[in-house]
């Protein structure tokens, strides 16, 4: 989690779980954590969780048993739609970021392009002490 950030918790939450079910990082029927676990586990309140959780199922990412938690649901074969508005956002935060660092435009640029031609498979292991870990969520 980015607590610098303005985008909300729970729209952080969301599309990092939204891209390791998409990608193949949380398999179809696999058991995410509990909402208690996980707003343990991030240090946010259960109801930020719950939202994600709720917004995920809303689209058909997930879904929620009583008595079997809330599992990973089956990929349309279909292509999906982004949100673009939260494609915005990302992309505002990216690019206030690296200004803080001190790039230009055009360092930024080749940044994104870098990492578009690199693909999800040789992005970089190292993750920030700030963000969410870009594995499936821990269980306990």
């Amino acid at each position: 989690m980015d607590t610098s950030s303005q985008v909300p918790p729970f729209e952080q939450i969301r599309p990092q779980l939204a891209a390791l079910i998409r990608t193949g990082g949380l398999a179809e029927g696999e058991r995410l954590p509990t909402v208690r676990e996980l707003a343990a586990d991030l240090d946010l309140a259960p109801g930020t969780v719950a939202r994600a959780y709720r917004e995920l199922e809303v689209v058909g990412l997930v879904c929620t048993r009583r008595g079997a938690g809330t599992r990973v649901a089956g990929l349309p074969s279909g292509p999906y739609a982004h949100d673009a508005q939260q494609l915005g956002t990302l992309a505002r935060d990216v690019t206030s970021a690296a200004r803080a660092l001190g790039a230009g435009t055009e360092d930024i640029l080749a940044a994104v392009r870098n990492a578009l031609s690199s693909g999800p498979d040789t992005a970089p292991a190292a993750v920030d002490s700030g963000t969410m870990a870009p594995g499936p969520p821990r269980h306990r």
